[in-house]
């Protein structure tokens, strides 16, 4: 089965390189296609504090794409990992989903902080986050995860 998406915008501004950390002040714009929308769409967006970007990690070539386990980030002192218990970009569809703070949307302009996508990203999608769809009970995870994500934010 095919599938066929069409982004509905890019990242612009930002960082050019996908760096591993520090992405917590990174400020950039989410450029809405005007072509593909219409001009209500961002209607109310602004009522909330976050969102959740889903778009393509589109630097990443196809022969750097990971179908099984590795190291997170190529380091050998974490464990062997699957490629789907860790959220590193060369997956197999290359898609990237990441919760960021809305700065201001203005038309077809979403102005936006700590979202981990470079310049030029393509968006796929873009939903409010809502307190209801963050996880429900106790949440846990592998020391490794903790650590590699330390200085992520």
């Amino acid at each position: 089965m095919g599938l066929n998406i069409e982004p509905i915008g890019r990242v612009v501004g930002g960082r050019d390189e996908p760096t591993d950390d520090d992405w917590g002040a990174v400020e950039s714009t989410i450029v809405l296609d005007g072509a593909l929308l219409d001009a209500d769409a961002t209607l109310c967006l602004e009522d909330f504090s976050h969102l959740e970007v889903v778009y393509l990690f589109h630097l990443v070539d196809e022969a750097d794409v990971t179908r099984g386990a590795r190291h997170p980030r190529g380091n050998p002192d974490w464990p062997q990992v699957g490629i789907l218990a860790q959220r590193a970009k060369g997956r197999p569809n290359r898609i990237g989903v990441s919760r960021c703070e809305l700065v201001e949307v203005d038309g077809f302009k979403l102005r936006v902080r700590g979202l981990d996508a470079v310049d030029g990203t393509p968006v796929l999608d873009v939903k409010p986050f809502m307190v209801e769809f963050a996880p429900r009970g106790p949440v846990f995870q592998p020391e490794w995860a903790s650590e590699l994500m330390r200085h992520y934010w």
